[in-house]
């Protein structure tokens, strides 16, 4: 069972990751009037960039991109940490500024966004090299403190306010918990990476099946959330 995880751990999250934007686009008129349908346009965001980062498929074995084989672009770190670890985080800094109430927070929120991009884009600039052949766990824990901080601002609006009885019909609410799920388990992965360089399969993995757990409970959420909820008024 482990080995047919491993070998089929991007095929399974991929799955998923088209399942929820499917799911979004399907109910798009549902969502139309509301914030949810920034959601559904970064899920299929998501599954576009996903399918794109794939482009390293072919250039092994003389593939029709075999070109880019001598090239920096012979691996998609850089791409993974556009669209995901800058991309991701950039869009659920609007999303949230969206959908919070509370002047402060959303004044917060955005400065964190702002901070963020800057401090990522300063960052890469000043490893330029390196930003072609490895993630930055700088870059990740930033994002994921900015993630962590707009979800638990989220929390504490509903706590505040009459939303804490219908919580459980609020799509918002879904997003929220399973984001910030994501983040709190995937994180302290990034301070672990030194052994996937001493090809410590035993942690190898571990850190596949902690990633497969998580994008499954996290996309499985989301199209749940989609079908379930009902939409809410900005």
């Amino acid at each position: 069972m482990e080995e047919f995880l491993f070998a089929y751990k991007n095929t399974i999250s991929y799955f998923l990751e088209n399942m929820a934007a499917v799911t979004g686009l399907i109910l798009f008129k549902k969502y139309k009037h509301t914030n949810a349908k920034y959601f559904i346009y970064f899920l299929v965001y998501l599954a576009v960039c996903d399918f794109l980062a794939g482009y390293t498929r072919y250039i092994r074995n003389d593939g029709p991109l075999s070109f880019l084989e001598d090239t920096v672009f012979r691996k998609n770190y850089w791409w993974s940490t556009l669209f995901w670890k800058i991309g991701a985080i950039v869009f659920f800094t609007f999303y949230f500024n969206k959908i919070l109430k509370t002047p402060i927070f959303k004044t917060i929120i955005k400065a964190v966004g702002i901070s963020f991009v800057l401090f990522s884009v300063s960052y890469i600039a000043l490893h330029w090299d390196a930003y072609f052949v490895t993630f930055f766990p700088s870059i990740g824990v930033f994002g994921a403190i900015t993630v962590l901080i707009s979800t638990i601002f989220y929390f504490i609006e509903v706590l505040q306010s009459d939303k804490i009885l219908t919580f459980y019909k609020s799509l918002n609410f879904y997003i929220s918990f399973a984001v910030f799920i994501w983040w709190l388990i995937i994180t302290p992965l990034v301070f672990y990476d030194i052994y996937m360089s001493n090809k410590d399969w035993n942690f190898i993995f571990l850190k596949w099946q902690i990633y497969l757990i998580a994008n499954i409970t996290m996309y499985s959420t989301f199209t749940f959330a989609l079908i379930w909820c009902k939409p809410e008024k900005n």
